[in-house]
């Protein structure tokens, strides 16, 4: 298994069904605050749907349709970074994250995003990496300009979340951007 330091003792790592148990705990600690915004608490709400989730990420990386990294912090799960959709044909994609709330403001997922568009735009080639976030998720907008993305515009009222509709805004960063703003790299 490989491991990608992102410095202060936090790395990147695959996060697969085997790790289910690791995942549903990580889920337990930051349910409420993660759940704030998105989904992810509601779909691995115990051990056997964590497992679930984590397989449907397992049957998209094997398909080549989307990935899913764990964020580790001093040896424990504390958040991720992903890709929902990820279509090689079309040199698109869209990255996500999440974070339980003992980890965050340490810029941990924008260093995890950094990595895993670097592998998308250098490695597959990928045009076109889109960041699409609840409106009202100022944490994760942030993210979103800190990786030099553009405001592509909001879908109004698109998103219906535990019984509310919300606008969910639409980030994206070219590879020509990318690539000027990382130097190539």
């Amino acid at each position: 298994m490989f491991a990608i330091s992102l410095g202060d003792g936090a790395e990147l790592r695959p996060l697969e069904p085997w790790q289910a148990a690791e995942f549903l705990a990580h889920m337990d600690r930051g349910r409420d605050y993660i759940g704030r915004h998105v989904g992810l608490p509601d779909a691995a709400a115990d051990l056997d749907s964590a497992r679930r989730w984590l397989q449907s990420y397992a049957d998209k990386a094997a398909a080549d349709t989307g990935r899913l990294y764990g964020i580790w912090l001093d040896g424990l799960l504390v958040g991720g970074v992903l890709f929902r959709v990820f279509d090689a044909a079309e040199g698109t994609c869209e990255a996500g994250c999440w974070l339980e709330p003992n980890a965050a403001g340490r810029g941990l997922v924008t260093r995890a995003v950094r990595v895993i568009i670097d592998w998308a735009v250098h490695e597959r080639g990928m045009h076109r990496v889109e960041w699409q976030v609840s409106a009202a998720n100022t944490p994760s907008i942030n993210v979103a300009k800190r990786l030099g993305m553009t405001r592509d515009g909001v879908l109004r009222e698109n998103h219906p979340y535990r019984g509310v509709r919300q606008d969910t805004e639409v980030w994206s960063v070219l590879a020509p951007e990318w690539c000027a703003a990382t130097n190539g790299h």
